[in-house]
């Protein structure tokens, strides 16, 4: 990722068999509206939805603290100053006529082995949350949108 990113955005890494992102146990997943604007073409359709699933940094790590700073009871708190995040993690940068319309938080989708040591990271340090226990800051910020997946 760029480093001139925002400092909240999840980072991604090239790996895999496949050459795109590294899999981690867990992602962070948000359907984003792109409207094109091209100054030498006309496209249709002109707007378009997408799933981006964003790894989620480990917890304790740079980053981890995403679903603190920028959620609540699972809704993004303010869409709008996301869209910069989104920009970068679809490397758009500053690319003219390509414009993010919406974002929309989904989920945190991840393993039992991620979840744990999410909980253990809160409960080792409450002191950014607004209660003490894990589950009730998880529920406070994530609402309902934790996916568990084998």
């Amino acid at each position: 990722m760029p480093t001139d990113a925002p400092e909240d955005a999840p980072t991604t890494t090239d790996g895999g068999d496949d050459g795109g992102p590294d899999r981690r146990s867990a992602a962070y997943v948000f359907r984003v509206t792109l409207r094109l604007d091209p100054s030498a073409a006309e496209v249709s359709p002109d707007r378009f939805e997408t799933t981006v699933r964003a790894p989620a940094p480990e917890p304790g790590t740079d980053g981890w603290l995403l679903f603190r700073d920028r959620l609540w009871r699972g809704e993004l708190g303010d869409p709008e100053r996301f869209h910069p995040v989104v920009r970068e993690l679809l490397g758009l940068g500053d690319a003219p006529g390509i414009a993010v319309v919406d974002v929309d938080f989904r989920e945190l989708r991840t393993d039992e082995s991620y979840l744990r040591s999410l909980r253990t990271a809160i409960e080792s340090d409450p002191s950014p949350f607004a209660a003490t226990d894990a589950d009730t800051v998880l529920h406070q910020y994530l609402g309902s949108s934790i996916h568990v997946r084998d």
